[in-house]
């Protein structure tokens, strides 16, 4: 999956990491688990974004439970890449313009502040992170 290019995505680029996984996904933003189960309870079929400063082992349960995974810290073979491509989850590490405060349930990207329950987007192939919803294309691989 790759995000369509249009002068609104352009318009809602906010940052960028490194893509470690999956292709582009737009969903809500969540920071806990008591977020994942509010928005899955509301609107089932939309894709959840776990958005943490680093991950760590305690934190299995919240990346298998979300579709997507933002963090400000990590390369390539940090903790968060690696589960998240075992798991298939579209990733972005080491987004160094992230900040994060996971207890007040909220971040921010460069001038925006991001809350639970905000769209937002991510493609773990490239690394940008755009504000929003944008829609989305497969990809066709030629034989």
């Amino acid at each position: 999956m790759a995000f369509i290019p249009s002068p609104e995505l352009s318009s809602s680029y906010l940052s960028s990491g490194i893509g470690v996984g999956g292709g582009a996904l737009s969903g809500r933003a969540v920071f806990d688990l008591d977020d994942m189960k509010e928005f899955r309870a509301k609107d089932p079929s939309t894709p959840l974004i776990l958005i943490r400063s680093d991950t760590v082992p305690d934190d299995i349960r919240h990346i298998s439970s979300a579709d997507g995974l933002l963090t400000a810290r990590g390369g390539s073979t940090c903790h968060a890449a690696i589960i998240a491509n075992r798991l298939g989850k579209t990733c972005v590490v080491g987004c160094n313009k992230l900040l994060v405060w996971e207890y007040e349930k909220k971040c921010r990207l460069g001038r925006q502040t991001i809350k639970a329950g905000d769209f937002i987007s991510i493609d773990g192939r490239n690394g940008s992170v755009y504000s929003g919803s944008h829609h989305v294309k497969e990809l066709r691989l030629l034989a």
